[in-house]
């Protein structure tokens, strides 16, 4: 599978153009803020709905326009997939495959499996926990959407209890039988949600241990921690344990939706005691294993987005990354940078077709 061509129309900086990609190698150069990162993400928008960077949708609107339009040609399974993705201000996003309208975004995930990797991806080693359960709930989603339908619906009854909590506390009343259908729903698919996790991360931690000893030369040892309440007890006994709890802060404290994931190196936290170089290696391997993982389990390469490859890497880690993604269990590949001669050698040296693009 891969992207055969894009066109864009009022999308972030650019007013409109169009690129036709080589199956391998893509690569967009250029100085910094000049566009590279946002055709990149014009890409990642297509497979997955939304933007990488900004989940405001109505921002990735060009300045004074009033709305923008993301046209995407990929070839998959020997036959063409038009994707267009359009929003217009004051109106809902509009995702189409072949000219049809998607009525849930939903059903969308996972046509395009796709993993970008780029300096933002720092958030998930110094934000909160949230950062890093999307991270796992999305490589899993791409690859089951009855795991996405459930985590839908049990973020709504969450949001639902809270609701709820906050009326008890308004109007200092308190019924336990109308919250205990809430924890009854809650409970159910608590345990289906931890219970996939579990065993994604029980397949996942393997390959992304072998990524990053291929990157650092097993120079370092990292782990990966998955932390979850329900470990210790089922969702039902923990809402019952944490109701005066949950009263006083009048929202839902314990359960799946605070599962977090922790990055560790020599089994210290990586946010506090990793280098740059360490936390990007960290991360790439992280991403490395997503790729891995959702090609294995899809039975297609998932196109791949390196924004910013060469920030904060030493010439030994970007030639070990470029070498690992130098072989047939990669498809299609699209990297910016800031130095063309730079790219092109990197390029020229996996002996792949490529195109490079100047903005």
């Amino acid at each position: 599978m891969f992207l055969k061509k894009i066109s864009v129309l009022n999308y972030k900086n650019f007013s409109e153009a169009t690129f036709e990609f080589d199956s391998k190698i893509n690569c967009f150069v250029g100085k910094n803020g000049i566009g590279k990162t946002n055709i990149l993400d014009a890409i990642y928008h297509l497979a997955n709905g939304k933007s990488y960077f900004n989940p405001l949708a109505v921002q990735n609107i060009k300045h004074e326009e009033e709305f923008f339009v993301v046209d995407g040609e990929f070839e998959k399974n020997d036959r063409t997939e038009q994707i267009l993705c359009s929003l217009k201000k004051g109106q809902k996003k509009i995702l189409k495959r072949n000219s049809k309208l998607y009525e849930k975004f939903s059903d969308h995930i996972g046509l395009i499996p796709l993993v970008i990797i780029s300096p933002a991806d720092r958030d998930l080693i110094i934000e909160g926990s949230e950062t890093r359960r999307k991270f796992i709930d999305s490589v899993i989603s791409q690859l089951d959407n009855t795991y996405l339908l459930k985590l839908i619906q049990y973020q709504k009854i969450i949001s639902q209890r809270n609701a709820l909590l906050k009326y008890f506390a308004l109007n200092h009343v308190f019924e336990k039988d109308t919250l205990s259908i809430y924890n009854e729903q809650l409970n159910s698919l608590g345990q289906a949600i931890f219970q996939k996790r579990q065993q994604f991360l029980e397949d996942f931690i393997p390959i992304f241990n072998q990524y990053h000893q291929l990157i650092t030369d097993s120079a370092e040892t990292v782990q990966l921690v998955y932390q979850s309440d329900l470990f210790d007890k089922d969702t039902l006994l923990l809402l019952e344990e944490n109701i005066s709890k949950d009263r006083a802060l009048q929202y839902t404290s314990v359960g799946v939706h605070k599962d977090d994931l922790s990055f560790e190196i020599d089994h210290y936290p990586i946010k506090r005691f990793g280098s740059q170089g360490q936390q990007k290696s960290f991360l790439i391997a992280l991403k490395l294993a997503q790729f891995d993982f959702v090609k294995k389990q899809s039975g297609e390469k998932p196109i791949l987005l390196f924004d910013d490859i060469f920030d904060k890497l030493d010439e030994f880690r970007v030639s070990k990354i470029i070498e690992i993604v130098n072989n047939e269990e990669f498809g299609q590949l699209f990297i910016s940078d800031t130095h063309p001669d730079r790219t092109e050698k990197v390029v020229k040296n996996t002996h792949q077709s490529y195109k490079i693009f100047m903005l």
